[in-house]
């Protein structure tokens, strides 16, 4: 039997990793193994990122961000769900798109991201284009899978009280394989917190992604671990709101007990 821990312990222990890390950081900036002009102090960076709070301009670029990230993710995350429903209700439709999905899946999405740029522009659209290209799969991925894997009794009864196909896929099967949909959610909202600022890296004129490739063109080592570090505690904090979710929309699951 697993021990059960309290969240303040748990809580605890996630934090020690990223002590030790900051530890290991400031230990590396004392010693003088890396130059300070390249290495700057911890201390030096979480100033500024608290001094950036407060401008006005830093936080329009968090926006900026943020909106790609959500738009980029909500589309992926509808598209997924209803592909991985409908594949798993239409044998049909399922063998047109899972090859297409198993050509498509492995290829590193930020090769087509020149393609995207071309036809979509450098401004909002092709970030999200990327975005959606990047978190789609492994979303529609777990939502196949999931339902693929429910109960066929499950169905049965549905269709035998008289429920359409299409509504028991939506209102039976979709809700019973809802452990598995929200787990490709979070990778694919993991994916997208990377991918959006490795989109602003390359091409745009605004966002984390671009503030970071500024101050690294000006040599600002300070101002480049900025984004970095905001982009960490955006992770982080998109991450515990998923699991509050999560929580939420299990808590009538076994497993959630």
């Amino acid at each position: 039997m697993n021990a059960r821990y309290s969240p303040v312990v748990i809580g605890m222990l996630g934090a020690l990793p990223i002590v030790g890390l900051l530890v290991l950081w400031q230990a590396i900036y004392v010693s003088g193994i890396a130059p300070p002009a390249l290495l700057p102090s911890p201390v030096a960076v979480f100033t500024r990122f608290f001094q950036q709070l407060g401008d006005a301009n830093f936080l329009q670029n968090v926006g900026v961000t943020l909106y790609r990230l959500f738009v980029g993710f909500a589309v992926a995350a509808i598209l997924g769900i209803a592909a991985g429903v409908l594949a798993t209700g239409s044998k049909l439709f399922a063998s047109f798109l899972l090859p297409l999905v198993r050509v498509l899946a492995p290829v590193p999405k930020i090769a087509l991201y020149p393609a995207f740029t071309l036809t979509l522009g450098y401004d909002d659209a092709s970030k999200i284009a990327l975005v959606i290209a990047d978190a789609l799969f492994p979303i529609l991925l777990a939502t196949y899978q999931g339902t693929s894997a429910v109960e066929p009794k499950l169905a049965w009864s549905a269709r035998a009280a008289g429920v359409s196909p299409l509504r028991t896929l939506f209102t039976v099967v979709l809700p019973a394989a809802l452990p598995s949909v929200l787990t490709g959610c979070r990778i694919g909202l993991v994916i997208s917190c990377i991918v959006v600022f490795l989109a602003e890296m390359i091409t745009s004129t605004d966002g984390l992604g671009h503030l970071l490739m500024r101050a690294a063109r000006n040599f600002q080592t300070v101002d480049m671990f900025v984004p970095l570090i905001a982009i960490s505690i955006l992770g982080l904090l998109l991450n515990a709101a998923f699991n509050a979710l999560r929580r939420h929309l299990l808590r009538g699951f076994p497993e959630e007990k």
